[in-house]
């Protein structure tokens, strides 16, 4: 599309949301000047110099559209994301599931990012908004201070704060194939993930190690934020989540049904999964263990999961804090700030929790940015569909709008009840939503 002279937009941060938000203005006619403090300034999550940098798992999560995530994965390949068609290039084998190479993924989409006529990239860390230039906000939970200080003095924007962690890979040749076994739950899919049985004794000596474990001290960015902790749901470390009790773990990430060990024909007492980290699968990491402890400990305890006894960890857990805005009320259904015209915020910043999420927050605020810019009324897509859906709650928060926002992912819970029982179970009634959404979607697809 040829560029309309007249149009231009700023977009602050290239992670998957500032990609996104750039790649969609730009595919409207808009000239985009996108800012990435990288590779002057790292945040402590980050270590690479590409775009999009998955740091917390390579999993995008479910394909199908029954599940929340799939209808939103759907939708917004339907509006020509960029995320989505890197992810699709990159895939690598992961059951129901879609996973990327972490690499591949990145070089895909800082290519394409490089190579658009109308985005124009700098290398500046940003910390303040360029007086009269609509700009996207897309600098990622861990922005940094100076923009975090911006944000909150003088947009009148008060982050608060949370912890998430990711989880520890390990070399894939030094799994103990003799003890673990490839399998899909429930046999979904092909037979992607490595699985590792335990005994009802094995998982006793595992879940001690686990709670007794000594974990990291807090880095000084994280601690002074100490008082306001708050451990997201979704990306709860894995001895967080032991100490609620017992058998927690066994309902968790270490739930064994549907996981039938053909060698023996019946399901253990408990089984930790691991997903494949890249396309060669060289790597795996260990699903749901995102974690805090210090790294010897995380050496001696996950060492002690049948399988793993030798295990080589390429990279161990870690945890750090991420910043949201408090949304309802700050942000409307477009994800522009209502106090001051021409400033969008995206990403998990504005509440939305994981990186489909993130990026969906980022296709819409770019569109809007875009239309900001053209003169043209904006898009508030429909409730119905995911991305109507998650933009609603991160500008009114919860239907009965008690207690403190706190991020969400996607999920039906958001979205308009059908209003009628569904025959068929649960996943009937998510292919009806789906349906639904999708048709809704149909008029936004494109602009």
């Amino acid at each position: 599309m040829a560029e309309n002279t007249q149009a231009t937009i700023a977009v602050y941060g290239a992670g998957l949301a500032g990609c996104e938000a750039a790649w969609q203005a730009a595919n409207m006619g808009v000239a985009v000047k996108l800012y990435e403090m990288k590779p002057h300034k790292y945040t402590p999550a980050h270590h690479a110099p590409g775009f999009a940098e998955l740091v917390c798992s390579n999993s995008l999560r479910s394909d199908s559209v029954t599940n929340a995530v799939g209808l939103l994965k759907e939708e917004m390949s339907r509006c020509g994301s960029l995320i989505m068609e890197a992810a699709r290039a990159t895939r690598v084998p992961a059951g129901s599931a879609l996973a990327v190479d972490r690499t591949a993924f990145s070089d895909y989409i800082t290519d394409k990012i490089r190579n658009h006529p109308l985005i124009e990239v700098i290398d500046k860390e940003m910390c303040e908004v360029e007086e009269g230039r609509i700009t996207v906000i897309a600098t990622g939970p861990l922005t940094s201070d100076a923009m975090a200080g911006y944000i909150a003095d003088e947009l009148g924007c008060h982050g608060l704060h949370f912890f998430d962690a990711a989880a520890p890979i390990v070399d894939a040749d030094t799994i103990n194939m003799d003890v673990a076994y490839f399998a899909s739950r429930y046999n979904k899919g092909d037979a992607d993930y490595i699985n590792c049985p335990m005994t009802k004794e094995q998982y006793e000596e595992f879940y001690n190690a686990l709670i007794s474990a000594q974990e990291a001290e807090l880095k000084e960015f994280d601690r002074k934020e100490q008082k306001d902790l708050t451990v997201f749901e979704g990306c709860m470390p894995v001895e967080v989540m032991a100490r609620r009790g017992h058998d927690t773990l066994l309902y968790g990430p270490l739930k064994p049904v549907g996981l039938v060990d053909p060698r023996v024909g019946e399901e253990a007492y408990a089984v930790v999964q691991l997903r494949r980290e890249n396309l060669e699968g060289t790597m795996y990491n260990l699903v749901g263990f995102q974690t805090h402890l210090t790294f010897p400990e995380q050496k001696r305890v996950f060492r002690l999961i049948p399988g793993l006894e030798n295990a080589e960890f390429m990279r161990y857990g870690v945890m750090h804090r991420n910043t949201y805005l408090n949304s309802p009320g700050l942000l409307d259904a477009t994800y522009a700030l209502k106090t001051r015209s021409g400033v969008f915020f995206a990403g998990q910043m504005t509440g939305v929790e994981g990186y489909i999420e993130s990026a969906g927050s980022g296709l819409v605020a770019g569109r809007n940015a875009a239309l900001l810019a053209l003169g043209r009324e904006g898009q508030v897509f429909p409730r119905e569909t995911m991305l109507g859906a998650m933009a609603a709650y991160v500008s009114e928060g919860s239907v009965q709008g008690k207690g403190h926002f706190v991020p969400m992912n996607a999920n039906f819970g958001i979205i308009p009840s059908l209003g009628e029982r569904v025959k068929g179970g649960k996943i009937a009634k998510y292919e009806r939503y789906a349906a639904r959404a999708l048709e809704a979607l149909e008029p936004y697809r494109t602009i």
